[in-house]
């Protein structure tokens, strides 16, 4: 079961617009797998609808009359022709999109499909591909770890967002399972580590910092790698 999800004040932004295009694009594939939240945003979305739509029966009441010489008749045909254009979006299926990382064939969530990402550079039991999104400081992921790999402990000079694809890992907090959301940011340190494999979406604003061993070797180029 999913025990990590978005805060609401992240749901609530997500609702009205308002989220970089790299953090609506991580809610959005957490709610297309996550029930309670999806029930969530179905409540948001209500109340903005009902508060737009009564802001607008306020504005209407306000509104200037229509001229006396317009008829009924003349509106009922301004109103057929407002509604009559049928120029809107085309529904369509969405096709399914699979990818293979080291042998292991993972299905992309549907939020994926139609964004492309990069090859995936592999080093050690890790490997990352750059999802092509033009988002300021912020850069998006997949990040695939070959069973029985891990991240060394770690903390953040930003903030990181961790939503695992499929698969299952670890850190000092507990396991994941596919759907959670997990937020880190300069206030946590852990280290990642998978028995089976995973693959995971990546959200990080700024590079990450590595506490011991040889991995501290990587803190001097952390911001060209992050």
């Amino acid at each position: 079961m999913i025990k990590h999800h978005p805060s609401e004040t992240l749901l609530t932004q997500y609702c009205s617009a308002s989220l970089s295009a790299s953090l609506s694009l991580a809610v959005s594939i957490h709610v297309d797998m996550c029930p309670v939240c999806q029930a969530k945003v179905a409540k948001i979305e209500a109340s903005n609808a009902e508060q737009v739509f009564s802001d607008s029966f306020e504005q209407s009441t306000h509104a200037e009359p229509l001229p006396a010489d317009i008829t009924g008749e003349q509106e009922s045909s301004l109103f057929d022709f407002i509604t009559a254009d049928t120029s809107v979006d085309e529904v369509y299926e969405v096709e399914p999109v699979a990818i293979k990382v080291n042998n292991h064939n993972y299905q992309l969530p549907r939020a994926l499909t139609r964004i492309s990402h990069g090859k995936f550079t592999q080093v050690g039991k890790l490997a990352r591909s750059r999802v092509s999104l033009d988002d300021g400081p912020l850069r998006s992921s997949l990040l695939h770890i070959d069973a029985g790999g891990e991240i060394p402990e770690h903390t953040h000079t930003g903030f990181e967002i961790t939503l695992l694809l499929d698969g299952e890992f670890s850190d000092e907090e507990g396991s994941y399972v596919p759907g959670d959301f997990i937020f880190q940011d300069g206030s946590h340190q852990h280290t990642p580590l998978t028995k089976d494999g995973c693959l995971c979406f990546t959200v990080v604003s700024s590079a990450l910092h590595f506490n011991k061993g040889f991995s501290k070797l990587l803190n001097p180029i952390g911001n060209l790698i992050y």
